[in-house]
């Protein structure tokens, strides 16, 4: 359990571009990393989209 709110804290969400930066592109970027990293039961899949976001420019 505190592991998972350690991970929810350290989730990004502000986008380094400004023009992205709102949150129905934060939706959208969320739900594509979450597709693209389904749920693994072990944990990792959080870092993966936690890295996929990154990627995307949130941070």
């Amino acid at each position: 359990m505190a592991l998972a709110l350690l991970a929810c804290s350290s989730y990004p969400d502000i986008n380094s571009d400004p023009a992205k930066n709102n949150k129905a592109t934060f939706q959208r970027d969320a739900i594509d990393c979450a597709q693209s990293y389904p749920d693994s039961g072990s944990g990792v899949h959080v870092k993966q989209r936690i890295g996929c976001m990154n990627i995307k420019g949130w941070h």
